[in-house]
């Protein structure tokens, strides 16, 4: 007899795989030097050998299979290899244990601890004393219960499309936005993450606004807002005889009652605020977060229209536009005002710039308005009244053992996400009636892809290249056809989107969905899947993330190890060179090959940032968020290249961050390039006294300050210092 079936730990049966013991005793041989595959083929037939005659028609557990392991490779004369494996199942057992340890209970599913603490500290659900009631897979069995729920509306199989959504979660394949995953099947079933609201140009309009921020931020959504409606400050109040505030002022009064709710009980409120170019405030607004202890629950970004663009490439004046009047006031040079976007930029990352003209040319729906707004980070343009409903599909789960793009399984998991997102819409409780009528009616969703730089690396492709490029272009376009055809089938099915006769697809074939392509940040779900967030590059190879009580685990990217196994240079020495370095380049004992693959943000040029973003925008119906990462030594003409080029390849927008500009950043690791830096220009400073005598800043010509023989512009940090 043989063995055809293991039992797991959960106690479930799944098919016997010699493979997999193979690749065990392998990645033990190559921790201890070894590299013969063919040898570890060999040792696992043996095992299996030993598992056919000592267990017969039993089935073995999974603690049994691993023992005889242990025992062949002792018996066949590899000790240090054997040591290596039971060192291997000794830390898988320590991981399974800390797991039960932070959920008061053990979990099948076989997430990292990083993924585990995110889903407790957000995601799980408690009882009224704060203690976690549901487990992981419970999680993921709630939410694609009730998502799935919507089937028989439409004649599904509701049993058969929950077995499904669950598997595409716990796979980690696919993975749904936060408010899904924290409200579906419990009270709040608010499942969108982001709205726009209108603000209008009145004191009842605007605070109904505010009201409504309110109460979408408590059921757990972010909302974005366009002040560009609001008349100027000093403009004249003809009802009461004084004058306007203007933008800058409402902003404030969003803000602040931000800061009293929370989003769901469970995250901070989130706002964008966008100003339109040609308002006659939009000096103020540019430098409105200059001191970043202000409007720390927004996000601003400039609308640029495509003549404020080509105004500034010619040099060329602008006219201001009084919303209230529609009539010109005011003129002003268009690259000045540019370049003060840039400064600001440059300075602590705001404020961002959209290209509204841009957006709009994609308006799927123009008959029933225009797009002055996105979401919070940029990637969902939407009407008022719109929500986003987002998920994103992990790529770092479709690549083969053979280093090839699994694109059957890409395809299958773009339709599965397209029914899934498309139910969603139907389960949501949204949280006003106006929002609802216009959910429903363009049932525009947003799927994206997360894990890119994981598939990057596992394909051995640098994100800096043109490979990498072209295969952005062709994986997007393949994942904007999929998701579009399987719209196109749920139409058929179910009806195309209520307002398709106002849209651009009145006479093309009917989708279900008005848009259905966005590219998400993913900041939290991609910890749940433990990949790479969105489209960005990995920010650190290994890092140690400090937990309460004072302990340290460390993190280091599944694939670089990988890697590092595979050519059998896995040592303990290489990783703690590694450990908190914004890059590996200086690590010499990691060949140059996989230096080359195994970039992070700051080994990657801006220009391969703006035109990775401009590859998947190419095939994305709404936007993409992407973060051009600088160096803290990058100059503003660093990011006006940027600003330009990203407005050239065809991007909707573009936000820039330069490390360190701004207190408080959430990622940050030790850069030894930055330290070397900073100890020669200090070394310059106490050797040598400062020629430069020029009076104005050559970056913003604000007057410089001269202390100790050297030039320092208080405004945008420029300084000179140089024999």
């Amino acid at each position: 007899m043989v063995v055809t079936q293991i039992k797991k730990r959960n106690n479930e049966l799944a098919p016997f795989d010699r493979i997999k013991i193979s690749t065990a005793i392998y990645r033990a041989a190559v921790a201890v030097g070894g590299k013969d595959r063919a040898r570890a083929d060999d040792l696992a037939k043996q095992v299996e050998h030993v598992l056919n005659k000592k267990f017969g028609e039993k089935i073995p557990n999974v603690e049994e299979i691993q023992d005889i392991v242990e025992t062949v490779l002792i018996d066949q004369g590899h000790g240090k290899t054997a040591k290596a494996y039971i060192l291997y199942r000794q830390r898988h057992k320590e991981v399974r244990e800390a797991r039960e340890v932070m959920l008061g209970k053990p979990t099948s599913i076989k997430v990292s601890l990083n993924s585990l603490a995110v889903l407790k500290g957000r995601y799980l659900l408690k009882d009224p004393a704060g203690n976690i009631i549901e487990t992981p897979e419970e999680l993921f069995s709630r939410v694609a219960e009730n998502i799935s729920l919507a089937e028989p509306k439409y004649g599904g199989d509701a049993k058969k499309t929950e077995d499904a959504f669950y598997e595409a979660m716990t796979s980690m394949k696919f993975m749904p936005c936060s408010p899904t995953l924290m409200n579906a099947g419990a009270p709040l079933q608010q499942l969108s993450a982001c709205f726009v609201l209108p603000v209008s140009d009145s004191i009842k309009e605007i605070f109904d606004s505010v009201k409504n921020t309110a109460i979408i931020h408590q059921s757990g959504g972010g909302t974005g807002f366009s002040f560009s409606r609001i008349r100027p400050r000093n403009d004249i109040v003809i009802s009461t005889k004084g004058t306007a505030s203007g933008p800058l002022s409402f902003i404030r009064v969003f803000d602040t009652a931000t800061d009293v709710i929370n989003q769901g009980g469970k995250r901070r409120g989130a706002n964008m605020g966008i100003l339109r170019i040609d308002h006659p405030d939009i000096m103020d607004f540019i430098v409105a977060k200059e001191k970043t202890t202000v409007l720390n629950n927004f996000n601003l970004s400039v609308a640029l229209t495509g003549k404020f663009m080509e105004a500034v490439k010619k040099g060329e004046d602008y006219e201001l536009i009084n919303p209230k009047t529609n009539k010109p006031v005011k003129k002003l040079n268009a690259k000045k005002v540019f370049d003060l976007i840039v400064l600001m930029a440059w300075k602590n990352g705001e404020p961002g710039i959209i290209f509204i003209d841009k957006i709009n040319k994609d308006n799927p729906t123009p008959e029933i308005g225009e797009i002055e707004s996105t979401n919070p980070c940029g990637e969902q343009p939407l009407l008022p009244y719109e929500s986003c409903n987002l998920g994103s599909i992990n790529l770092a789960k479709f690549v083969k053992k053979d280093r090839t793009v699994d694109w059957p399984g890409l395809k299958e998991c773009c339709k599965l996400s397209v029914h899934f997102m498309d139910n969603v819409i139907d389960m949501n409780n949204l949280p006003l009636p106006e929002i609802e009528e216009m959910t429903r009616n363009n049932r525009k969703i947003g799927i994206g892809v997360m894990g890119w730089a994981d598939m990057l690396y596992q394909l051995r492709i640098p994100y800096n290249s043109e490979e990498a490029i072209q295969l952005a272009e062709k994986l997007m376009k393949f994942v904007d056809d999929e998701i579009r055809t399987a719209s196109e089938e749920l139409a058929a099915k179910r009806g195309p989107f209520p307002n398709i006769q106002k849209s651009i697809y009145k006479n093309k074939t009917p989708v279900r969905n008005a848009a259905r392509t966005t590219i998400a940040p993913t900041g939290t779900i991609s910890m749940i899947a433990d990949c790479s967030s969105g489209i960005e590059p990995l920010f650190s190879i290994a890092y140690i993330k400090r937990v309460m009580g004072g302990q340290e685990l460390l993190y280091i990217n599944q694939h670089f190890k990988n890697a590092l196994k595979d050519t059998g240079l896995y040592t303990d020495n290489i990783i703690q060179k590694v450990t908190d370095k914004a890059s590996i380049q200086g690590v010499e004992e990691i060949p140059e090959e996989l230096r080359k693959i195994f970039v992070t943000a700051f080994d990657i040029s801006p220009e391969w940032h703006v035109r990775m973003q401009a590859a998947f925008q190419k095939y994305t119906n709404n936007a993409v968020s992407k973060t051009v990462n600088f160096p803290n030594d990058a100059t503003t003409a660093d990011v006006e290249q940027v600003y330009l080029l990203a407005y050239d390849t065809g991007c909707k927008g573009v936000t820039v961050y330069r490390d360190g500009s701004r207190e408080g950043q959430i990622l940050n690791v030790k850069s030894d390039k930055k330290e070397e830096k900073a100890d020669q220009k200090k070394e310059e400073k106490q050797g040598s006294k400062c020629k430069f005598d020029d009076k104005n800043c050559p970056e913003c010509s604000a007057a410089m300050v001269f202390k100790e023989g050297c030039a320092t512009c208080p405004d945008c940090g420029w300084s000179k210092c140089s024999v």
